[in-house]
This record gives structure tokens, sequence and C-alpha cells, in this order.
């Protein structure tokens, strides 16, 4: 998989920044910036930590009985509920791979035995430099849930091949699903 390629070594990118807003989960800014054809204009930005998502695997991942754990889960900004896979930010330092054991177990309360780094994904590149990094969780065991004040979800269990239906149907919209089911679909399980 290639990297993006880095301003430093471009004759484009970042000129100056004037920072809008810098809160819990982003920061906002007006940066100046010079465009590949040399020109400059002006680009709202918002910059993120970055996050990790998870698909947890019941039972044996190799069979086509497999069933995932979903989040059935209110969010604001989308105007209602949405079904989710777990996912949340880093804290700190921590390794990708730490986000996404902690916030499985956090937001199911389960933990995972295994997990699997499958890929990365920019959601919204035109706005944001949010990466999510995408993982698998199988072999499950008992956890502890430790839900944020925010956080109003409910756990749901689905046959991997009714969340595909979900997605072909819309009503499983979230991007970062969207993108970890098909890609565990095309690459990691039966459908």
């Amino acid at each position: 998989m290639s990297e993006p390629r880095s301003d430093a070594d471009a004759p484009w990118g970042l000129l100056e920044s004037r920072l809008i807003h810098d809160g819990r989960i982003v920061r906002l800014s007006i940066d100046r910036v010079r465009f590949p054809d040399g020109s400059e204009g002006e680009l709202e930005l918002i910059r993120h930590r970055g996050a990790a998502a998870v698909l947890p695997v019941v039972g044996k991942a190799e069979t086509r009985k497999a069933e995932v754990l979903l989040l059935h889960q209110y969010r604001y900004a989308a105007g209602g509920e949405l079904y989710e896979v777990p996912a949340g930010v880093r804290q700190g330092e921590e390794s990708w791979e730490a986000c996404a054991r902690r916030e499985l177990e956090e937001e199911t309360g389960w933990r995972a035995g295994h997990l699997k780094p499958l890929t990365r994904i920019y959601p919204t590149p035109g706005f944001t430099d949010e990466v999510i990094h995408l993982f698998l969780a199988t072999e499950l065991c008992p956890g502890s849930a430790r839900l944020d004040a925010d956080e109003f979800l409910e756990v749901v269990r689905v046959p991997f091949s009714q969340a595909l239906e979900w997605v072909h149907s819309g009503r499983i919209v979230d991007g970062k699903s969207v993108a970890l089911l098909l890609y565990a679909a095309t690459w990691e399980l039966p459908a």
C-alpha cells in the first residue's frame, strides 16, 4: 500500500495556518495552501488524532455461520441511530492495536483473543486528515463494557451475511462500517 506523498516532498502544501477551534476531538483551521499547479488558496481543515474500528467475529470466522457484533448507536450528527462497528479515537500515544482492543472491550464488553490489522481509510479527505485503522477481532472472550457519558448504544449480534445485506439495503450507512464489512467479505470471511 503506497503512502500519500508528503507536502515536504512536493511543490504544493501548507503556507500558513490559522486556528479557529481547538476542541476535545478535532482542531479546525483555515489553511493557506499552494496547489499542484502553483496557485494558492484557502481550505478549511479539520485535524483529527485518528481512530481504530473493529469487526468482532463471534464463533469460527472461517465458517459460513460466523456472526458479528454491531452497535446500534445514537449519533447526534446523523440525526438518529446507526448500525456501526465498534470504534473510537486513540488516547495519547497508544498503538492502533491497543486503541482497537480498548474500544472493542469498552463498547461491547468483549475482548479479542486475536486481533488482525486489515487496512486504513481516510473517511472524508476533502476536509479532514482523519485516518481510521481497521481490524478484525476473533477468539472473543468476556470483558467489561465501559461506555462514555455520551455513548448510548445496544450491542447486537447478527449473522455476517445479514450485516452484508444491511450494507446492500442501506440499513448500514456508516462509512467505516461499510468499508470494514466489505473488506472482510472480500478478503477475510466467507459470506
